[in-house]
């Protein structure tokens, strides 16, 4: 049988923080779920909201948006991954990046949080041997603090852009599953 894949979108709770670039991962996550007429739920053991589906003629997909605070994000992941049985291999995080360009999107396993506060949780709960699908944001302009920058919404001129990189990440989540990570990350960092 084939292993099951979690697939986590991070972002804060509440309509406040919806639209914003910290939620960009919730937002592809949700598009994931669509794709797959998934319907979220609450879970029972961990503070989040978990969709089941399978890609079709693959394995089980749990999707999950932790409920908690994108900093407090890593004990809702340790919870899901003990309760589904899911290896670190076969955790994907999608997340914002500062340090890609708006609509840029990467594959990474493992390594650091690279400032990340949600992705730092992650790491302590459970190391850093995840699969990331990063999702370019853009750096602040001038001075901004990145903190602020980051719970703002995009810019009515980004609003196309960031609808794409909704998209691409979930593009990126269905390459992963079923073609497995190394393809997928020659195929999406392939030059255009």
């Amino acid at each position: 049988m084939a292993q099951t894949w979690l697939v986590v979108g991070l972002g804060n709770p509440g309509p406040d923080y919806e639209r914003t670039r910290h939620n960009i991962g919730r937002r592809a996550l949700a598009e994931v779920e669509r794709r797959a007429s998934a319907t979220p739920k609450r879970h029972g053991r961990a503070q989040a909201l978990v969709a089941e589906s399978r890609v079709i003629g693959g394995p089980k997909v749990v999707t999950a948006f932790p409920t908690s605070w994108m900093n407090r994000s890593g004990g809702p992941v340790a919870q899901l991954m003990d309760f589904y049985g899911v290896d670190p291999e076969h955790v994907i995080v999608l997340h914002d990046e500062l340090d890609l360009p708006l609509g840029t999107v990467r594959l990474k396993q493992g390594g650091g949080h690279g400032g990340h506060n949600g992705m730092r949780d992650i790491i302590a709960a459970r190391g850093g041997d995840v699969l990331r699908v990063r999702l370019g944001v853009g750096r602040p302009p001038g001075r901004q603090d990145p903190a602020d920058f980051v719970l703002k919404p995009f810019a009515k001129a980004e609003q196309e852009e960031a609808e794409l990189l909704v998209q691409l990440g979930a593009d990126a989540v269905e390459r992963i599953v079923a073609e497995g990570f190394t393809e997928a990350q020659q195929r999406i960092h392939a030059p255009s």
